[in-house]
């Protein structure tokens, strides 16, 4: 690959996961040299990684690296009450991409919500004809009314399910509107499942104390849900600068496995020109100055090396408590 096919892949990566599904890249990496890599978005493949990166050698000795790649969580805070807004502030802080919805042009504005990704003004009734729900989503129900609560509600258990639905309100309110969703002839155990009163129970008072515990509940239940999936996602972030300026990469690091005490965990990436531009990191310091050189050596006559980073030697210099060691892949961009 050269640079701008490094821009394009994980352009393609990027828009892959816009389906909120995991998505995945493979790099082959042959005895001669030969360096090749694809998008892979079938989930179900049985050779899929478990945690956010597997790598194996055929006989031959070819590597054959997955990296397996998770959506940004969407949240979805329907509503734009004083709650909503500290809630997306919040929200953003721990990398959701937050869409306020509301029915009301003075709460449902971007002067209001600058921390918002994407803020939508329109009737409740139109809710589900604006928005696409999808099996990563999270869903914050905060509006001002039960009324609105049974029909986003309603909206959200007609479709495809969400990772998480909660819904805001006093028990009897919500006893209110569980009671329509019965007689509605939606069944138990579907409403059993609504985190309502939505938040996690440690007293909170104000809208900002609120927000918290909501916050607490989502960050809860998405771990959970990771780790129930295998484990955390390959270096997105990265990925994603690389798709706006992967032209300057000349090299890549992919981090393949680690052990002990290390600054970063298997699935890092970091990028680099020859000149030294980098992109993401793999630990900086001691862990990336020697992978660097190997770097440059990769780039002037290409091909690919597996290197061990041993930072036991100097975990005491650089005060720190332990080392440990890190597997990293060097490829020519």
């Amino acid at each position: 690959m050269d640079n701008m096919e490094t821009k394009t892949l994980y352009r393609e990566l990027l828009e892959a996961l816009a389906d909120g599904h995991e998505v995945y890249i493979e790099t082959v990496c042959a005895p001669d040299g030969a360096v090749t890599k694809r998008v892979i978005s079938d989930s179900s493949r049985p050779e899929a990684p478990r945690g956010p990166v597997s790598y194996s050698y055929s006989k031959d000795g070819a590597l054959t690296v997955l990296e397996r790649y998770l959506p940004v969580p969407r949240l979805f805070i329907l509503g734009g009450g004083h709650i909503a807004l500290a809630l997306t502030e919040m929200a953003k802080a721990c990398e959701f991409y937050t869409i306020v919805y509301d029915d009301r042009p003075m709460y449902a504005n971007k002067d209001r919500f600058p921390a918002a990704n994407e803020v939508i003004c329109d009737d409740f009734s139109k809710l589900f004809d604006r928005i696409h729900i999808r099996p990563s989503d999270f869903v914050a129900i905060l509006t001002r009314g039960h009324k609105h609560d049974f029909e986003c509600l309603e909206g959200v258990l007609k479709g495809v399910k969400p990772a998480y639905t909660g819904m805001i309100g006093s028990r009897r309110r919500v006893a209110i509107v569980m009671k329509q969703l019965g007689d509605a002839g939606y069944q138990r155990e579907l409403l059993d499942e609504i985190h309502s009163p939505i938040g996690l129970r440690i007293g909170a008072v104000t809208p900002a104390e609120i927000s918290v515990s909501i916050l607490a509940e989502l960050i809860q239940v998405k771990r959970a849900k990771r780790a129930g999936a295998g484990g955390l996602s390959s270096d997105l972030e990265t990925a994603a600068a690389l798709a706006e300026r992967g032209e300057t990469a000349d090299a890549l690091f992919t981090i393949l496995e680690t052990s002990g005490s290390v600054p970063r965990e298997a699935g890092a990436k970091m990028s680099m020109s020859y000149e030294g531009s980098i992109i993401g990191t793999i630990g900086g310091g001691c862990a990336e100055a020697g992978v660097m050189q190997d770097a440059r050596t990769i780039i002037r006559e290409g091909g690919w090396q597996v290197v061990t980073v041993d930072m036991t030697d100097t975990a005491e210099e650089d005060g720190m408590v332990c080392g440990g060691y890190m597997t990293v892949l060097i490829e020519r961009a």
